[in-house]
């Protein structure tokens, strides 16, 4: 068993969001990573892609998804399961916190940049 201290969860602040990672596998989870997103009300993050599934559940607030064509509104107590491979773009149309889970080391392509750059963000490490 691993127990991963309030004091070591890692944060990562963006223009968008800060993100608390509270579960990784760099910090002595297994291959589950788990993180809490906070956005300001107006915050948007960029139009991104991941290469695994990503599960969000809103604990506080509201927010939006783009997902491919589609579009879906969440709001605290909701839970979203964003598929791998479709581009997204969250959007806080409040002050939003959420939970996420994904896999540890997952990949991520982000609009604009070249594809044969994904990168792994720090919070899924």
């Amino acid at each position: 068993m691993s127990v991963i201290r309030r004091t070591e969860a890692r944060r990562t602040e963006t223009p968008n969001a800060v993100m608390t990672t509270l579960a990784s596998p760099t910090q002595g989870g297994s291959a589950l990573a788990m993180w809490r997103v906070e956005m300001a009300a107006g915050g948007q993050g960029p139009l991104h892609a991941f290469d695994v599934e990503q599960v969000w559940t809103v604990l506080t607030g509201a927010l939006s998804v783009e997902l491919g064509e589609d579009a879906f509104a969440l709001a605290a107590g909701d839970t979203a399961v964003l598929p791998a491979g479709v581009a997204r773009r969250i959007s806080a149309g409040e002050a939003v916190t959420a939970l996420v889970a994904a896999p540890g080391g997952a990949r991520v392509s982000v609009a604009g940049r070249p594809e044969e750059e994904p990168f792994v963000p720090g919070w899924i490490a």
